[in-house]
C-alpha cells in the first residue's frame, strides 16, 4: 500500500448497492472496479480519515450512478468523475476548522514504514509535503499527489483525471519548478524524464 492509503474496508460498494436495487450498468461497474481504490486512497490523503475517505468516494460514486446517463456523454469521463471527486472532497474540507489533511498523513505513513535511520530525511519530506499542499495550481497538486506521494505513472494519472500523459508531464514540470523554489533547491530539467 502506498502513502496515506487506507486499509479497504469493502465499504466503498455500500452506497452503490443501496442506491440501485436493480441491476447496475455495467460500464459503470467496471469504471467503479477500475477508479475506487484509487479514488479512496486520494479521499483519505486529503481527509486523513478513512472514514471520511469512504463516505465521500462512497457518495461520489452515488452521485455517479444517478448521472451515468450524461457522465458518458461528457468529453472526458474521467475528467468528469475526477471533478465529482474533487469538489466533494473540497466540501468536506470547507467545514469550519478542517484542513487539508495530506501533510500529516503522508509524512505519518512514511514514519511508519521508516527505521530511525531515515527519520532526518522524513523530516525533510514534511517540508516537501507542506510545499505541495501550497502549490498554486489545483492540477499540479493532484498530479503531484497522484504520481509520486500515491506512487502512479503518468498514464495512470493520466486515465484517472481524463487528460494526456504528456499533460501529466508537463504539470509535473511546473510543480518541480514551483517546489524548487519554494525549497530553494536547484531544478534539474532532465529530471522529470522518469515519469
Amino acid at each position: 500500500m502506498g502513502e496515506g492509503e487506507p486499509e479497504p474496508s469493502g465499504a466503498g460498494n455500500r452506497a452503490v448497492s443501496v442506491t440501485s436495487a436493480g441491476v447496475l450498468p455495467v460500464d459503470f461497474t467496471a469504471f467503479h472496479s477500475q477508479q475506487h481504490r484509487a479514488y479512496l486512497r486520494y479521499a483519505h490523503l486529503q481527509l486523513g480519515n478513512a472514514q471520511d475517505a469512504e463516505e465521500i468516494v462512497d457518495d461520489v460514486f452515488t452521485f455517479l450512478l444517478e448521472v451515468w446517463p450524461h457522465a458518458l456523454r461528457e468529453a472526458s469521463l474521467h475528467a468528469f468523475a475526477w471533478a465529482a471527486l474533487r469538489e466533494h472532497v473540497e466540501r468536506r474540507l470547507a467545514v469550519p476548522g478542517r484542513r487539508v489533511a495530506m501533510v500529516e498523513t503522508a509524512w505519518f505513513a512514511s514514519l511508519r514504514r521508516s527505521s530511525r535511520d531515515r527519520l532526518e530525511l522524513l523530516e525533510s519530506k514534511l517540508g516537501l509535503y507542506a510545499a505541495i499542499a501550497e502549490l498554486p495550481s489545483e492540477k499540479q497538486y493532484d498530479v503531484v499527489l497522484l504520481s509520486f506521494v500515491l506512487g502512479n505513472d503518468s498514464d495512470t494519472v493520466g486515465r484517472m483525471m481524463g487528460i494526456s500523459p504528456a499533460t501529466v508531464r508537463s504539470h509535473i514540470r511546473g510543480a518541480r519548478r514551483t517546489l524548487s523554489r519554494e525549497l530553494g533547491v536547484d531544478w534539474i530539467p532532465g529530471e522529470d524524464k522518469d515519469r
